[in-house]
């Protein structure tokens, strides 16, 4: 055997089966066997090794001299899944920078089985693989899906103390795709409790593990991640700022997304296109318009275009700001954009003019919007209109918007109805405002209690008493519409009818608010005021009169 040191670049071959178990040892056996881990007998040494003379010289590793007995032909999808090395190299060559090249070569060309087999004779000749060459057999096994092998890969590293953060995103990644992200998760746990291992996570391993957070929304383990990334006293990155801001908007967490992205430029990183539109849409939901103002104009400044949704947020934190005018300014810079106005857009812009009680300008744009044709109309932006025509007294317009809601086929719901019975209450309309009910029922649209209020009031205005009382049998007992009717009938002068429906109230157990009962005890004073004192008649008067002159 020490002669074959003069063939040069040659590899005998032994079969794996011959190798002792770990942990085991034969101590009959020689110190240089025992050392190796062998447990051979010389018999047996003899009949799989072949004559010297027979062997063959090749600069490739993989090549098997033909004296030795060959190993069984496998189909290639088997060899691959079966990954136990059932076979070990007699190294004759020590140089570990060397042999380590030779890993790096064959796991570049994802020849798995020939580089564990040289890993597995390294590690039994007592020589260690560098890094690099670690490394790369970890990614060539990760790459194919060898999930198991490469975690073995991965421990032996970690006990050679040959790891680096490059390592350890490897095999999160491989863990993450291949168990979920609760296993990765759970990993990483397990790490960050070995201080050892810890030391070594550099800010690659930590966006590793926030992106694995990412995919399943998990802001709350992103933050923690966080705050142990600047406990491990390490620099997040541009990626990692990126990251953060992405997760805390998707999660619905807009104050730490603002404060990564404010602490990304305090370390004088770069956002980019998506973190800035993520950021804008943040400020539109906190209301923080000015921000997202700034950020939308420095994205113009640096040549970035703003997508639609990131216009439309900031038209919408504007409008809601009362800033009218720039809101119709970032419209127009939306148009020429080239992004075409949605239904987000004409949402904002329509909800912004009614919030500025410039009612009559919300109902020309939503005329505009109408003879729009690439524009279309929801029930929203009817509805929009709907309230403008209820504010101005409009109850003509919001019949005319009505019939061409339900002309559409739209499914209208009784808020809509409801602003039509406004119009005609703010019009003084009695008679419209019961047919607009009546019509509502008709068609199986249930009213809600707004719209039994409305009708009750524009029915008290028009002097419709009846259908007071008709609507009061109707509808459900609440304490909100016996209320308004009698408020409305003691204004009116109805006391007598105001005082049937109190106690009609009172038996239905509502109980009344302060407004009616004060003025049911104002109306119940006079009563027994008039009872209590009566004036005398004049017949009366003048006989008390002919008395006192007598």
């Amino acid at each position: 055997m020490n002669n074959s040191i003069i063939v040069p670049n040659m590899v005998a071959k032994i079969e794996y089966g011959f190798l002792c178990r770990e942990g085991e040892e034969d101590k009959d056996e020689s110190g240089q066997l025992e050392k190796v881990g062998f447990e051979l007998e010389a018999p047996v040494i003899e009949q799989i090794l072949p004559p010297w003379r027979n062997l063959e010289t090749s600069k490739d590793l993989d090549f098997e001299p033909d004296g030795l007995n060959p190993p069984k032909v496998v189909p290639r999808e088997k060899a691959v899944l079966n990954l136990n090395v059932n076979s070990v190299h007699f190294l004759e060559e020590v140089d570990e920078a060397k042999l380590s090249n030779r890993i790096l070569v064959l796991s570049r060309t994802n020849k798995v089985r020939s580089a564990l087999e040289l890993l597995r004779s390294m590690e039994l000749s007592g020589l260690r693989p560098d890094l690099h060459a670690c490394n790369s057999l970890l990614s060539c096994l990760l790459r194919n899906e060898l999930v198991d092998d490469g975690l073995r890969v991965f421990e032996f590293m970690k006990t050679e103390k040959i790891t680096t953060g490059h390592t350890y995103s490897l095999v999160l990644k491989a863990v993450t795709d291949a168990k979920g992200c609760d296993a990765a998760l759970r990993m990483f746990s397990e790490m960050e409790r070995e201080c050892g291992v810890k030391n070594g996570f550099d800010a690659v391993v930590y966006n590793t593990m926030i992106s694995v957070c990412g995919r399943v929304n998990n802001w709350l383990e992103t933050l923690r991640l966080w705050r142990s990334m600047k406990e491990n006293c390490r620099i997040g990155t541009r990626i990692t700022y990126c990251l953060l801001v992405s997760i805390f908007v998707r999660c619905g967490q807009n104050d730490l997304a603002l404060d990564a992205y404010g602490e990304m430029v305090q370390s004088k990183f770069e956002p980019g296109k998506d973190t800035m539109q993520a950021i804008i849409g943040a400020c539109a939901k906190e209301g923080k318009w000015d921000f997202a103002l700034s950020i939308f104009q420095s994205m113009l400044k640096k040549g970035l275009k703003p997508n639609a949704i990131a216009c439309n947020a900031v038209i919408n934190s504007l409008g809601k700001a009362g800033e009218i005018k720039l809101a119709f300014r970032v419209f127009d810079v939306m148009k020429s954009l080239g992004h075409l106005p949605d239904t987000y857009t004409w949402n904002a812009l329509l909800g912004a003019l009614y919030r500025a009680n410039l009612h009559d300008d919300a109902l020309r744009l939503f005329e505009r919007i109408k003879q729009d044709q690439d524009s279309e109309l929801n029930l929203h932006l009817y509805n929009i209109a709907l309230i403008s025509c209820s504010k101005l007294g409009l109850w003509e317009r919001a019949v005319q918007l009505l019939w061409q809601m339900e002309a559409n086929g739209m499914s209208i719901s009784a808020a809509s109805y409801n602003l039509v019975i406004n119009a005609c209450e703010t019009a003084r309309k009695p008679d419209v405002a019961v047919q607009v009910y009546e019509h509502m029922v008709h068609l199986k649209c249930i009213p809600d209690t707004f719209t039994h209020l409305s009708l009750i009031r524009v029915c008290i205005w028009g002097s419709l008493w009846n259908e007071v009382e008709e609507i009061l049998n109707q509808a459900a007992p609440d304490a909100s519409l016996y209320n308004a009717a009698i408020q409305g009938m003691c204004l009116r002068g109805k006391i007598d009818t105001a005082k049937k429906l109190y106690a009609k109230m009172r038996n239905c157990g509502l109980q009344p608010d302060g407004k009616t009962r004060a003025m049911m005890l104002q109306n119940l004073r006079k009563d027994s005021v008039k009872h209590k004192y009566r004036p005398p008649s004049r017949h009366k008067r003048r006989t008390r009169l002919s008395s006192l002159s007598l």
